[in-house]
């Protein structure tokens, strides 16, 4: 069956939901997300967003922390445009209806401003610790107020439709005219036409064994842009969460960097601290600095964690900043107030992904990504704490005034689209073919393509991933299609351009260290990592 927009929107987060929410001031929006509305990697952030909206705090200050620890990859008009256009995005976001935390001192009405990793000032605004569950129930109400978006739940996006695929058209005609999506409770596929598509599908910390990240970051966004001819940038950066919760029955926990920010020490098993090793700003260093500082140390001392201490903070005061994260703790017996808590780095971030232009648009005509899913230049080597979420807001607004520009000069497509083919394809009775390659994959990224690499371990990775991939794709084309197997077909895809794009970088910086190249190179790459699928 076929259904036809004027907007497609691919990703429930901030990022899709925002870009929807304007859109239909322009037309009819179709909003499609592979679980529930809520569910995205918004949902999870717990921080906060970072931006200017206190008199003791200044833009040069917030742009000069955002270059500084994307180690030289950012991009500075982009820097510079994402931090002052932010504060109007926020306003905005509070008209929406998102309760931010304010503070009770000699400020009445302010904000409660928190302060993370590789910030000089305080200008975190957050909801208590479960600042993307507000931002997520304010937007999908507001979403629920506008009668011009359909939200389409349990819906997988499978592949972008473009014209140079049906028709043999030049790449420079090409243009994405929508999207083939598999309706989960049907078990149907069905085909999205529309004028414009926006990606905000989110990250791909599911690549890798151990993330923060919920199940649905499976990279799907960046595999179908990759698979639909468009460019790819800097996927080596893989951000990794210095402080996930270590606990064999705690499934991923992030413990926010804001916990930090309010003076958490990370200390050794023994209790000593190392962070001034590494980094002036001990504790509060960036997040590529203090992760790789707690790989080397658990390498050094063969222990499993490090711990996190902030009980020197009373259990008021804990209880108040973070309850979430506070309750969450004592489920598994720990008292934040009392005992240091076990942590590990995790997966957490996707700096790189579908490279776009200042106004979000990416390689192949019609096509928009915004939010994780998309590489801006932002973030550099290395995403500044909270940047996330600022980064998707201004994005989505300016691929909107874009696509509003655009629509009156876009007409009917009437390019023939063929419904979904299966091509033969059985029921499958080897379902372990799938979980097994799912691990293996998960294990490899691992313990070859983490935090520390080095040139060998990623000519094993690409070896093993190349050979799991003709596997996946040749079980994909035999067999009827299920979400497990379109979601591991989407991590070898991006299992393989985070290989390909850490074996183009010969040095090492910001969320990319190469034990064979472990010195920054100025000279040869101060550039984006780009790369994207032949065209045939």
């Amino acid at each position: 069956m076929e259904k036809e927009y004027d907007f497609l929107v691919l990703g429930s987060g901030i990022a899709g939901l925002s870009f929807a929410i304007k859109a239909a001031e322009l037309g009819t929006v179709a909003v499609v997300t592979k679980k529930e509305e809520v569910e995205s990697n918004t949902n999870y952030a717990q921080g906060g967003i970072a931006a200017v909206t206190d008199d003791d705090d200044n833009f040069e200050s917030h742009i000069n922390d955002t270059l500084e620890s994307g180690a030289g990859l950012c991009r500075e008009d982009v820097v510079k445009f994402v931090v002052t256009e932010g504060p109007e995005r926020i306003r905005e976001l509070i008209e929406w209806g998102v309760h931010f935390t304010k503070t009770k001192d000699s400020k009445p009405g302010a904000y409660d401003l928190g302060r993370e990793g590789g910030h000089s000032r305080r200008r975190v605004l957050h909801a208590e610790d479960i600042t993307g569950r507000e931002v997520e129930r304010a937007l999908v109400k507001k979403a629920a107020s506008k009668k011009n978006i359909t939200i389409y739940e349990n819906f997988f996006s499978i592949d972008l439709i473009c014209r140079s695929k049906l028709t043999g058209c030049k790449k420079k005609n090409d243009r994405c005219l929508g999207v083939y999506a598999f309706d989960v409770d049907k078990g149907i596929v069905h085909t999205f036409r529309a004028k414009f598509v926006m990606l905000a599908t989110g990250g791909s910390g599911k690549v890798y064994l151990i993330t923060t990240n919920p199940d649905i970051a499976t990279g799907d966004g960046v595999a179908m842009a990759y698979r639909a001819g468009a460019k790819i940038a800097n996927m080596e950066f893989m951000q990794f969460h210095p402080t996930c919760l270590y606990h064999p029955d705690a499934k991923s926990f992030l413990i926010s960097e804001a916990v930090r920010g309010e003076g958490a020490v990370l200390k050794l098993k023994d209790g000593s601290t190392f962070m001034e090793k590494y980094h002036p700003m001990k504790s509060l260093a960036p997040r590529d600095v203090v992760a790789k500082a707690i790989d080397t140390e658990l390498k050094k001392s063969g222990d499993e964690y490090v711990l996190l201490d902030i009980t020197q903070m009373s259990k008021e005061f804990l209880v108040k900043r973070f309850p979430y994260i506070y309750n969450r703790c004592l489920e598994f017996g720990i008292d934040m107030a009392i005992d240091p808590i076990p942590v590990v780095p995790a997966a957490h971030y996707q700096c790189g992904g579908v490279l776009v232009n200042l106004s979000g648009e990416t390689s192949i005509n019609g096509l928009f990504a915004c939010g994780e899913v998309a590489c801006t230049g932002l973030h550099g080597a290395n995403r500044l704490a909270s940047n996330s979420l600022l980064e998707a807001l201004v994005f989505a607004h300016r691929a909107f005034e874009k696509a509003r520009e655009l629509l009156p000069a876009v007409k009917k497509d009437f390019t023939p689209i063929p419904p979904w083919d299966p091509k033969g394809a059985t029921e499958s009775d080897e379902s372990i073919v799938v979980s097994h390659n799912w691990d293996e994959i998960r294990l490899c990224m691992w313990n070859y393509v983490g935090i520390v690499r080095s040139d060998k371990r990623l000519e094993r990775a690409k070896r093993r991933i190349n050979l799991i991939t003709r596997e996946i794709e040749e079980y994909y084309r035999n067999f009827t299609i299920t979400t497990n197997l379109l979601e591991l077909r989407n991590i070898a895809t991006v299992a393989g351009i985070i290989i390909e794009c850490s074996r183009l970088r010969k040095e090492s910086r910001g969320l990319h260290y190469n034990l064979d190249y472990p010195e920054r190179d100025d000279v040869n790459w101060i550039t984006d990592t780009v790369i994207s699928k032949n065209w045939g």
